[in-house]
């Protein structure tokens, strides 16, 4: 029997790289996962978490528990975002949310089904190449703070996108720095923000590499607009982006 998984795709993507999204669908059936996705998802609740709004967050959160629930007749099944944000959210700040409230059980269901895309292919199926993926290039990888700090994710990307016909990885200095964007703190601290793109956008520039990719549309975003605005040599792709390339 395939692995069957529910996509939880966030707002933002949603709302502004709707490709991404859809390449993530492609490349999980490409590798015979059967993919389901529920049209009643909204947001995990991380932006108004993160904006300090506990009650309001925890009323979004309790739906996406609805939302993600195992379905009464099946299995539960695996719940996959091209988000390490959102996964972190759902991991690490659902903790305190639902700590000692009547929906914990079902939120720590939900916990230990929820996967960030490159984990879920690499750590629970197994997969380390993506068939057919192609892609003519040089790219560095940016880690995005949710991702490595707060779900763990390092290895799992690289593996896949080593894995692409063509494509030539390069890291760049400070890797692991923050890009800058950190949601609501590019809005507070506009000019810190700007300088930590930056920064990290000319670290990208010194290997040379064509590619900037990362698990964060998010962090992608952030940078993708000082590239623009700079009209430097730059282009940004999420990793779900690339593995969908060439087939």
């Amino acid at each position: 029997m395939p692995t069957t998984a529910d996509i939880f795709i966030p707002c933002f993507v949603d709302q502004l790289y709707p490709a991404t999204a859809m390449n993530m669908v492609k490349v999980l059936e490409r590798v015979g996962v059967r993919v389901n996705y529920n049209p009643a998802q909204t947001c995990c609740g991380q932006p108004a978490y993160n904006a300090g709004y506990v009650e309001q967050s925890r009323a979004v959160a309790e739906k996406f528990l609805q939302d993600f629930a195992a379905p009464p007749t099946e299995a539960a099944r695996y719940v996959v975002s091209p988000s390490a944000s959102c996964v972190g959210m759902v991991r690490n700040s659902y903790e305190q949310l639902f700590a000692g409230t009547a929906q914990q059980p079902a939120c720590r269901g939900v916990q230990g089904r929820t996967y960030e895309l490159t984990e879920f292919l690499v750590e629970v199926l197994g997969i380390t190449a993506i068939p057919g993926a192609r892609l003519a290039g040089k790219y560095t990888y940016h880690d995005s703070c949710a991702a490595l700090r707060e779900c763990g994710i390092r290895a799992a990307p690289r593996q896949l996108l080593d894995g692409v016909a063509g494509l030539e990885r390069i890291e760049m200095a400070e890797t692991t720095t923050c890009c800058g964007f950190g949601g609501t703190f590019a809005v507070k601290f506009e000019a810190i923000s700007v300088a930590m793109a930056q920064q990290k956008v000319e670290y990208a520039l010194d290997t040379g590499a064509d590619f900037i990719v990362s698990t964060d549309v998010s962090c992608l975003m952030h940078l993708e607009s000082y590239i623009k605005k700079e009209k430097l040599p730059l282009k940004c792709l999420h990793v779900a982006d690339v593995l969908a390339s060439g087939w």
